[in-house]
């Protein structure tokens, strides 16, 4: 029996007004999501493009927006900028460059969120505070972006309370930024929290949080 309408209906009425909640859908076959959706699920996530693209035609039908929330390599940017509605990850400027490149060629703006990694774990992907900074009124530029805000992943905690830091410096950089009033960076979206820390995340200012074991259960399910 599939059990994704209830944590789902749950996790989406007790969210604050403005929250967008992005069901990952990693490892997660075309049934069970379809449940999730029926459910309420209005946004997926997942952090591969070629799994992504495995389960869309079967899910073609459905109204939802496709959140792109793994890095993305090089070789896979037209097929993401063709099948995502948002890309989380954008990491250098020169991959934000070719995405907007790319999305121009297709006719659209692509929303993006630039990946800031504010925990400084050499294995998280995105750009340090600093370089993101630097970046920013460039990004800003790019005729193919529609630039909506900032996203970070944060270090995996027994205690949420102890990357409570890391959201907080999200959202004050957020705000520095948009404060700069530079011209096409308004960065409004939060893109933070996971299921073990959304609530913290929430508290911080999150106004995106992207859930994948609170909505489908352990990823071992199918």
């Amino acid at each position: 029996m599939l059990t994704s309408e209830q944590p789902i209906q749950r996790l989406l009425a007790d969210l604050p007004t403005g929250v967008t909640l992005v069901a990952v859908s990693k490892g997660v076959s075309a049934e069970r999501i379809r449940a999730a959706v029926t459910a309420g699920a209005t946004d997926l996530g997942e952090n591969r493009v070629q799994e992504a693209l495995s389960k869309m035609p079967a899910l073609q039908d459905l109204n939802v927006r496709w959140h792109l929330i793994g890095r993305l390599q090089g070789n896979k940017i037209r097929r993401a900028v063709e099948a995502f509605d948002w890309i989380h990850s954008v990491e250098s400027l020169d991959q934000a460059a070719d995405i907007s490149r790319v999305a121009e060629e297709l006719g659209k703006r692509q929303k993006v969120l630039i990946q800031v990694n504010v925990s400084g774990e050499t294995t998280k992907g995105g750009l340090s505070p600093e370089a993101a900074w630097a970046v920013l009124p460039a990004l800003g530029r790019l005729p193919g972006l529609d630039l909506r805000g900032v996203m970070t992943i944060a270090p995996q905690a027994d205690d949420p309370e102890t990357v409570r830091p890391m959201f907080r410096s999200l959202r004050e950089f957020a705000e520095k930024a948009t404060d700069q009033r530079w011209p096409g960076v308004v960065l409004k979206t939060l893109s933070m929290g996971m299921s073990g820390d959304y609530q913290v995340a929430l508290a911080e200012g999150a106004t995106m949080i992207r859930l994948g074991r609170a909505v489908f259960g352990p990823r071992t399910q199918t």
